[in-house]
């Protein structure tokens, strides 16, 4: 059951609908215009709020912020009789989070009223934190799986050392923010960053890029022109897709790891860099070492040191932490504030193997924000693709309808769901469960639930 507002100057229409809707169980008040459901609204703080786009005095469209101001959840279904476009992209922009046209489809409008009043009713959510301080720099790494906190630590027993660091991982595990935070905790952290794409360039536009180029070097070349590793003097520079590099270019590095110089394109004289090489590469360099497509010897000084991002999903238990990251940064881009997420689609999430790792996890939330008009992240938002995983992998005993189960196989069903959303992560499982660790140890040998193998030694988090 929820409170409603009906906000039309129909008043047989309304009234049609208070009915209707009333028959429903739904609490039903009805106001003729935009300043009288304002009034309303105040006192009686609807759920949700049917209003109608144009009336006498203030239209729908004009009253739409006022009403998001005084009630910032409530949820509004517009209806017109008027079929136009700018209308409906309006009113979504301004916060509406359904369109209906006139005459309405009773069998529409109850789908959305369902929708939307479930939603909101929907206790079943997780709050996501985030405003934390640290979490506010773009470039920031969170995780707390075993496998992250030993790249922190390795992270900050190289920064101060001048060694080369090759980061290795699939694509989108973030590997330039890995760079970054070596960058960052090393001795020049207010030095220039400077990235290099060696995929991105022809061989001859990559080597200017990378070493510079003197007026005359080639055709095209009106002026003397700073490279790369000019550019990164005093700070780092960071070579993504190391192992796309050709066998002329990867020999002209070699000299620059060897002796820290280089030769601009058409100079006569070399110049020397002290910045600090930091490479990446997706790429199975053992592999290609072998078909001759890259030198092992620059293999070897490139690695130095080694870190290798796991993939993500071989850490979901980082899932919750980079949402909070990513959700602060999409929602001061999109200028929005989703704060929870439901259970139901953690568990789409958490089910997912993320073959884009972050960077796919990010686009997911963009998109799904973007399309947001509330402050929760709900199933709906996710693509089907990611829903389905969920679907085809729920046990049979959760097929059960409700009046089919014990309390007992209730409990255990929340309990498991619970401890399979945060990765069997017992701490964050007792915050969202609201009971002790003993308890949860009691209630995880009660039901034999047994944690992936992966997670087995999570025991003591």
């Amino acid at each position: 059951m929820s409170k409603i507002l009906i906000v039309d100057d129909d008043l047989a229409s309304s009234r049609t609908l208070q009915l209707h809707l009333g028959s429903q169980e739904h609490q039903v008040k009805l106001a003729a215009g935009v300043d009288e459901g304002i009034d309303i609204a105040n006192s009686y703080q609807p759920d949700l709020i049917i209003l109608d786009i144009r009336m006498p005095g203030r239209s729908g469209l004009e009253g739409l912020p006022e009403f998001k101001r005084v009630l910032p959840n409530v949820r509004v279904i517009m209806i017109t009789a008027f079929h136009d476009m700018e209308s409906t992209i309006e009113a979504m922009q301004q916060g509406a989070d359904d369109y209906i046209h006139k005459p309405i489809d009773i069998d529409e409008l109850d789908a959305s009223i369902s929708k939307l009043c479930a939603a909101e009713e929907d206790s079943d959510q997780l709050f996501l934190s985030t405003s934390l301080e640290n979490k506010s720099n773009q470039f920031s790494m969170v995780g707390r799986s075993r496998v992250m906190k030993e790249i922190f630590k390795t992270i900050g027993m190289v920064a101060k050392s001048p060694a080369t660091v090759l980061i290795t991982g699939e694509s989108g595990t973030g590997k330039e923010l890995v760079a970054r935070a070596i960058h960052r905790a090393g001795k020049t952290p207010h030095g220039p960053f400077i990235a290099v794409n060696c995929a991105a360039l022809v061989e001859t536009l990559l080597e200017s890029d990378m070493f510079g180029h003197e007026k005359g070097a080639f055709t095209g070349a009106v002026g003397r022109q700073e490279g790369k590793f000019s550019l990164a003097r005093g700070g780092s520079i960071f070579l993504d897709e190391i192992g796309e590099l050709s066998l002329s270019m990867q020999a002209k590095l070699l000299r620059v790891l060897q002796y820290k110089e280089y030769t601009p394109l058409g100079a006569k004289q070399t110049q020397q860099t002290d910045a600090r090489i930091i490479a990446a590469t997706n790429a199975e360099m053992e592999q290609k070492i072998k078909q001759g497509s890259f030198r092992e010897d620059l293999y070897y000084r490139l690695q130095v040191v080694n870190i290798h991002l796991p993939p993500l999903r071989e850490r979901k238990e980082d899932l919750i932490d980079l949402m909070q990251t990513l959700l602060n940064r999409i929602n001061r881009e999109l200028h929005s504030n989703v704060t929870h997420i439901t259970r139901d689609a953690l568990a789409c999430m958490t089910a997912y193997e993320w073959p884009g790792n972050v960077r796919e996890l990010e686009n997911v939330l963009m998109k799904g924000i973007a399309l947001s008009h509330s402050n929760t992240f709900t199933p709906e938002l996710l693509p089907d693709y990611i829903c389905d995983i969920t679907i085809n992998n729920k046990p049979q005993t959760a097929e059960k309808s409700a009046s089919e189960l014990s309390l007992e196989e209730m409990e255990k069903i929340h309990v498991a769901r619970v401890l399979e959303a945060t990765a069997w992560h017992k701490g964050r499982a007792c915050e969202v469960l609201n009971i002790s660790r003993p308890r949860l140890r009691r209630m995880i040998n009660q039901y034999n639930l047994i944690p992936p193998a992966a997670n087995e030694d999570e025991e003591s988090m």
